[in-house]
Parts: structure tokens; sequence; C-alpha cells
């Protein structure tokens, strides 16, 4: 298992202003990610170290969006005023999961403005929909030249800031949350109050830690 990605979603100034915002406290620029047409959204993203990857998401007036349970988890988000949504977890085999789960994972794909398609399976959103501190997975069905990941940034993901539990997040996973972080750290605050990610931190070269 690999801490692959972390989604934040537009606000109410639409996807392009809060990817501006985003690069400027950063220091880097975004790239289009293209369409998720299953799921009604659109994304930029921006690429990390250690085979990871942010990604900026809106979405769309589209019925999909309507359908599917991560348009409608996208939607719920930017209605509040966007902001940190999810964490994702890559893993190799979601067998386990949809077993755990009962209910068999969905597939996926986003349409590059070049128009390369990546591709992947997902489970877990639904758990993100009733509580926002767990994380999602999935695996990627594309070659690993076309994976996000492939575009090596230099920012660094330090830690990840949730308001929630660890021993409930260690039960959706499966596992100790020590096996998903190589080097990141995961912070629990506010077990009680309304969970979800409360904040991200990067490490930006010339730059120095910058929490988001």
């Amino acid at each position: 298992m690999h801490i692959d990605h972390l989604t934040f979603v537009a606000g109410p100034q639409g996807l392009q202003a809060t990817v501006d915002e985003l690069s400027e406290v950063l220091g880097r620029e975004f790239k289009d990610g293209g369409f998720h047409p299953r799921f009604g959204t659109r994304n930029n993203i921006l690429p990390l170290t250690d085979g990871r990857y942010l990604e900026a998401v809106e979405v769309l007036d589209h019925p999909a969006a309507d359908k599917a349970v991560y348009g409608q988890v996208v939607r719920a988000r930017q209605a509040l005023g966007g902001g940190w949504l999810s964490w994702v977890i890559a893993v190799d085999d979601l067998a386990p999961f949809e077993r755990r789960l009962e209910r068999s994972a969905v597939p996926g794909s986003r349409q590059f403005p070049d128009g390369r398609r990546l591709e992947w399976h997902q489970i877990g959103v639904k758990g993100l929909m009733t509580d926002p501190q767990l994380p999602y997975f999935l695996k990627w069905e594309s070659a690993p030249e076309v994976l996000p990941s492939a575009l090596h940034g230099d920012v660094r993901l330090d830690t990840i800031e949730i308001a929630g539990s660890r021993s409930r997040v260690e039960e959706w996973v499966g596992a100790p949350i020590t096996e998903l972080l190589d080097d990141i750290k995961i912070n629990f605050t506010s077990p009680n109050g309304s969970p979800g990610i409360s904040s991200v931190t990067f490490e930006v070269p010339g730059r120095g830690l910058i929490r988001v």
C-alpha cells in the first residue's frame, strides 16, 4: 500500500482560480489533468516526489456527476466552499477490500488533453462520503509512464493532519498506519469533532515547510 495522492476541491471561484491560489502558495505550476467522464469532474495536478501527486478537482454540470458517488462527494464539498476532500491509497490488489466492504470496485478513467487515457479501479468512496477522515483505495490499470506520479515533481508531502481517530482509520485500511507512512507524518486531532483532513504540509525547495 502506498499513499498515492491527495484531493483538494475547488471553491466557489472555480477550478482555475483555486489552482492559481495553490500555485502561488506552493510556488509550482499545476498541469491540466483532463476530465473524469464517468464521474462528471475535471482536475489539475501537481506532481510530488516519491510517486505521489496533488490534484485540484471541480464538479461539472453533467449528468454523470449526479449518478456517480465520487461526483456527488465532490459536489457536496464544493457546495461547502471547497477545500481538502480525501487522501487516496494505491494497492496492487483490490480483492481484499472488495471482500471486506462487500461490494465491487468501480472503473475510473481520465482523458488527458492530448488524448491519452488513464484508467484505474477504485473502492471506498462511499465510506469517504459518510466519514471524511477515511481514505479510499485504487488500483492503477494503465502503464507506469502514463500515471500522474511519473511526472516527478520536487515538492514533498510532509504531514497530513486529520480530524478523526487513528483506530478508526486503521480498522478501515486493515493495517497499521505505520505501514503507509514512508517518511510522511499523519497526525490525528479532534477525535470527537467533524472528521476529515484539516491541513496538509508540504516541503518545498527554496520555501521550506508550507501548510495548506
